[in-house]
């Protein structure tokens, strides 16, 4: 068989099965944009992981991820530490938005799909970072946020008892988790040799994109291509004060709060005891968090 242009992986189950609803349609409309794509769907998670791999490994350079964040960061974890050898042909990943989040394409457009076929005709690609994590247990790759804290804590919650609700249960965890609100220390420091930070927080975020969740802008000063990762912490805030500050936290004014701190940084270690809570490119993990750093222009974006 011949090597297609490009691979797209669906997730059916994305979005609440509205990847699964959509995606031949809009697949379909890609094909009649003049783009030839071979289509492999997922069914259970991790399987993107592998077919990716699997697909780099026979040659495949070119993929679309059909679904959320969370098909991308799969995607993703399949290609790389693989796909950073920069003397092979370099990765391209185009994004077909039918999931829930869609968070780093937010930052190069509102169109969506519309955008990314039109991206696709003409050819365009942007050299955009990866961020590598290293735990306990190995390494993963993002394109999108790390955050440990209240977002990661609501993001569990809302995934262990509410997730049945889509996005309204996303706001019941928000207040399941406001009142048993608490602040934790999360000992890390920038650019070594930096200072070690052991401070309460209400959340620390390590971004690439400006967006998580679709819609919240947790680093409104992030540039998934300008080789840093825009590290936000916001301190010991009150209940009160938290619901009152929420709505910044949607338009991107939360990092002029009093509490609120920002840098750019290129790597971060950690120095926990133990494994926490991690919502990673819209995925809660529990994980022991050793290093993160910024790898420059390591992938192509068709955006």
């Amino acid at each position: 068989m011949s090597q297609p242009h490009f691979l797209a992986i669906v997730n059916p189950a994305a979005g609440g099965g509205r990847c699964g609803r959509f995606s031949r349609a809009t697949l379909g409309r890609v094909r009649r944009a003049g783009i030839e794509v071979e289509v492999v769907e997922t069914s259970r998670c991790g399987e993107a992981v592998d077919i990716a791999r699997n697909a780099y490994g026979k040659g495949i350079r070119k993929f679309l991820a059909v679904g959320g964040d969370g098909t991308s960061f799969e995607i993703l974890n399949g290609l790389f530490p693989e796909a950073q050898n920069t003397a092979a042909e370099r990765v391209a990943l185009g994004f077909l938005p039918l999931g829930t989040g869609n968070s780093f394409l937010r930052d190069f457009t509102g169109d969506g799909v519309e955008y990314t076929i039109e991206a696709l005709k003409a050819g365009k690609r942007r050299p955009c970072d990866v961020v590598r994590l290293r735990h306990s247990e190995g390494e993963l790759y993002f394109i999108n946020l790390l955050t440990l804290g209240f977002p990661a804590e609501v993001g569990e919650t809302a995934n262990r008892r509410f997730k049945r609700w889509g996005e309204l249960g996303y706001i019941f965890a928000v207040f399941t988790r406001l009142a048993s609100l608490k602040h934790s220390a999360f000992p890390h420091r920038l650019d070594n040799p930096g200072q070690w930070n052991s401070d309460p927080a209400l959340f620390l975020s390590f971004s690439n994109s400006k967006f998580t969740g679709g819609k919240m802008m947790i680093a409104p000063k992030a540039d998934p291509t300008d080789g840093a990762i825009e590290y936000v912490r916001w301190g010991p805030i009150g209940r009160l004060g938290l619901l009152k500050a929420l709505p910044t936290l949607f338009s991107g004014t939360h990092i002029e709060h009093p509490l609120a701190f920002r840098a750019g940084a290129k790597h971060i270690d950690f120095r926990l005891d133990e494994p926490v809570n991690v919502m990673i490119d819209g995925e809660i993990l529990r994980l022991e968090c050793r290093s993160i750093e910024i790898l420059p222009g390591a992938f192509d974006a068709i955006v």
